[in-house]
């Protein structure tokens, strides 16, 4: 027991000689002791002397000096294991510059060995097979390519009748997939044809060391250019250009063509050839021979992405559904390929400077490279896919129009996350990567891994919340189609305010949309947090507790989102309708969580917390009656008027152009009452609500156009001067007759300032 003791004692000394104490570690609890107490004591180990430390661990168990020594260790490891990963990352950068700037300067430097190695390798060659060997290897080849041939032009005779030729200026979508599809699924059936011929008859005349030379010569110098003649045949159709699938003209699509197939030839040749040297005594970083034919393969896809500019750009824009951004980024996609190139071009350098030959002896930097020089191009597919598979638009106007193209943009979104997922997962491959185990891997992997993860798990959090707003979105589009409501319209209402609105759905369905978002970005993002290492659940108790002190702090908070929760619930009003709150009146534009804003028919903007609304007036709930005063002489026959303002209602019930916005129509109502310049007649119709403000004005046209045609006038105000004696009087003067005039004239002039007088005062009020 003291053995044991003394033993932990002089490693905890040692320790705490070694590296001190943290601040954060100046008060520890020591375990075992008990004092009774609801805490354990607490020392300063800083205080405490060697007797004092023999003391203590005298008093504890085996087991907690044991743990307290592995809680040191483990924390002074942990230190240094971040001291190592920072130091790993800085000496990585440096002696990657610097092995990119040796392994050219070694390929410069043995340039002059370059044809002597390459001639060694010959002569290894024919030292193996000797001459006759050499002559039966390349018979024995050009009888099996023959024999390949011969039998792929048999398969192309059996499905000669596989597609059907159609002719079209204008071929679909389908038409050209069809035709295009079934030629190269000919093509690779020939190509299979071929290459399983060629070996069989090939691997039964040569020997078992010609066999492994042969293989490298046709599958990388004949089979994969084939392969990439048939894949370019079918994206750009350069003697097809009806069904071509890309846009592009013709030039460009025959040069890409022409030229994809020789990159794939220059790459597989350098396959070939940097395999066979190997497989003849001369490996890989003896003559530099790779860095040479990788440096022509990359110098070639740039010399092709800076001729084909202007074709390339055409390409990556597409035919239409073109935003202004991706009209940007397409005038860049040549920029981009060369980009790829040179990256690529690095990237296999530093690999090649620490010496990990194997890990590109599968050339998956070349499958990288091609597969993202081609991403953009898949973004254009994407565009025209949904282009021809989405429905046609449905319903007529700025809504659907607005609902139709937001429906193709998440597609589109849509799509490009699947892209973004398809190229994670295919690159990892090419790479020998296992994503589901990369976090097991070291520390510089780990950080990867955890990359990867988190650009995962944003990826699926995006396509959750695009898929969620396409879904709302399209039921939000339906609702307003079916009304015919529009918000955006240049006069909502009439340009009286007082529209129909939406339904209560498409009232709800913006705020159910807000608060999904808001969920979606909340839950992804803590999944985000969790992958990499970071405990949520301090950020989850955190939350609580800050929404329990919102919850307490801010009652008015609380109340205007509780009240207009049961507004809602109440269906008191929707989007679109017109509203009074205590005077303040506006068509409801917007409703958040919180409050509502009113558009005033002036242009005017109040926003109003739902907390406040002690009465909410609806003016424009399932209908609305307008009723239209007019004034004529007293001598008007009342049944006359009322005769024209019965067939003025018909006639617009009857008619297309009116009959949807009645419910009732306009009708007389009789006499309504007297005032001093005539009678008033009254006339009522019922009508949809926001449909009653040009009804209105249609009805005044028509009433003024049937009083003229049946010699009524409407009463206008009279100012008439009785001059008693005037009626006997026989002979009247012309002088007299002018101070008659003139003093009536004075008079009606008073009586006039006293009307309009009035008339202010009643305006005023």
């Amino acid at each position: 027991m003291m053995k044991r003791a003394a033993l932990f004692l002089g490693a905890i000394l040692f320790v705490f000689a070694a590296n001190g104490f943290d601040a954060s570690q100046a008060q520890t609890v020591m375990p075992g002791v008990s004092t009774g107490s609801a805490e354990a004591p607490t020392v300063n180990p800083e205080d405490l002397s060697q007797e004092d430390i023999r003391d203590m661990v005298s008093r504890m168990s085996d087991s907690d000096v044991r743990n307290m020594l592995l809680e040191r260790l483990d924390a002074v490891a942990q230190k240094e294991e971040a001291a190592d990963e920072s130091a790993s990352i800085v000496e990585f950068l440096n002696a990657a510059a610097n092995g990119t700037w040796i392994s050219v300067y070694e390929a410069a430097v043995r340039l002059p060995i370059l044809f002597s190695s390459q001639a060694t390798s010959f002569n290894n060659f024919y030292n193996t097979l000797g001459g006759a060997g050499i002559l039966q290897l390349f018979g024995s080849i050009l009888v099996g390519l023959l024999a390949g041939f011969v039998a792929e032009k048999l398969v192309n005779w059996i499905t000669r009748n596989w597609h059907t030729q159609v002719i079209s200026d204008n071929a679909t979508l389908f038409e050209s997939l069809k035709f295009l599809g079934f030629r190269l699924l000919k093509q690779i059936y020939g190509l299979i044809a071929f290459f399983i011929v060629a070996r069989i008859v090939t691997v039964n005349l040569m020997t078992p060391e010609m066999v492994a030379f042969s293989q490298v010569i046709v599958f990388n110098m004949v089979v994969l250019p084939r392969l990439a003649l048939a894949l370019g045949r079918f994206l750009l159709a350069p003697e097809k250009p009806e069904f071509r699938l890309l846009a592009t003209d013709n030039w460009t699509a025959k040069y890409l063509y022409w030229h994809q197939f020789g990159i794939v030839l220059l790459m597989g040749f350098s396959v070939a050839i940097v395999t066979f040297n190997d497989m003849n005594g001369v490996p890989m970083g003896t003559s530099r021979l790779g860095f040479w034919l990788n440096l022509s393969i990359h110098l070639y896809l740039i010399y092709v992405s800076w001729r084909a500019w202007d074709g390339l750009v055409a390409l990556a824009r597409g035919r239409d559904d073109v935003t202004p951004f991706e009209d940007r980024m397409s005038r860049w996609y040549p920029g981009y390929m060369i980009a790829i190139s040179v990256c690529t071009w690095l990237l296999v350098n530093i690999i090649i400077s620490f010496g990990m030959f194997d890990l590109i002896a599968t050339q998956p930097h070349y499958k990288m490279m091609f597969l993202l020089t081609f991403v953009p191009t898949f973004d254009t597919a994407i565009r025209a896919l949904v282009r021809h598979l989405v429905p046609p638009m449905q319903g007529e106007g700025m809504v659907a129009e607005r609902a139709y193209i937001s429906t193709k943009r998440s597609y589109i979104r849509i799509g490009r996350i699947f892209v973004f997922a398809f190229v994670i997962v295919t690159i990892a491959g090419f790479w020998g990567i296992d994503l589901s185990n990369l976090a097991a891997a070291g520390v510089g992997v780990q950080v990867a891994g955890r990359l990867i993860e988190i650009l995962m798990v944003i990826a699926a959090g995006y396509l959750v919340w695009e898929l969620v707003s396409l879904y709302i979105n399209r039921k939000l589009a339906a609702e307003h189609t079916a009304l015919g409501f529009d918000l955006t319209d240049d006069e909502p209402g009439g340009g009286e305010g007082g529209g129909a609105g939406g339904s209560r759905l498409s009232t709800v369905l913006p705020l159910v949309l807000g608060i999904a978002k808001f969920a979606i970005a909340a839950i992804f993002g803590l999944i985000a947090l969790g992958n990499i290492g970071i405990d949520i659940t301090p950020l989850l108790a955190g939350a609580g507790i800050i929404g329990l002190a919102v919850g307490f702090g801010a009652q008015k908070l609380v109340a205007d989102i509780v009240s207009g929760m049961f507004f809602l619930i109440d269906d008191a009003f929707r989007t679109g309708e017109y509203v009074e709150v205590e005077g303040t009146m506006g068509t409801v534009e917007k409703i958040s969580i919180r409050s509502m804003q009113l558009r005033h028919h002036r242009g005017l903007v109040h926003t109003i917390p739902f907390g406040e609304i002690p009465k909410l007036t609806n003016f424009s709930r399932d209908w609305v009656i307008m009723k239209l005063m007019f004034t004529v002489p007293f001598d008007t026959d009342p049944n006359k008027v009322k005769k024209i303002f019965k067939k003025i209602g018909n006639d617009m019930i009857a008619e297309d152009a009116w009959k949807d916005d009645f419910l009732q129509p306009f009708k007389s109502q009789g006499v309504f009452g007297f005032d001093d310049v005539g009678m008033i007649m009254r006339g009522k119709f019922m009508a949809k609500p926001g449909k009653q403000f040009m009804a209105r004005k249609e009805i005044y046209n028509r009433v003024k156009a049937a009083f003229d045609e049946a010699g009524i006038d409407f009463a206008r105000r009279e100012v008439r001067v009785a001059i008693p004696g005037l009626d006997d009087a026989k002979d009247i003067t012309p002088a007299q007759a002018t101070a008659i005039e003139a003093v009536a004239t004075d008079a009606a002039a008073q009586e006039q300032e006293k009307l309009d007088q009035a008339a202010k005062e009643g305006s005023k009020k």
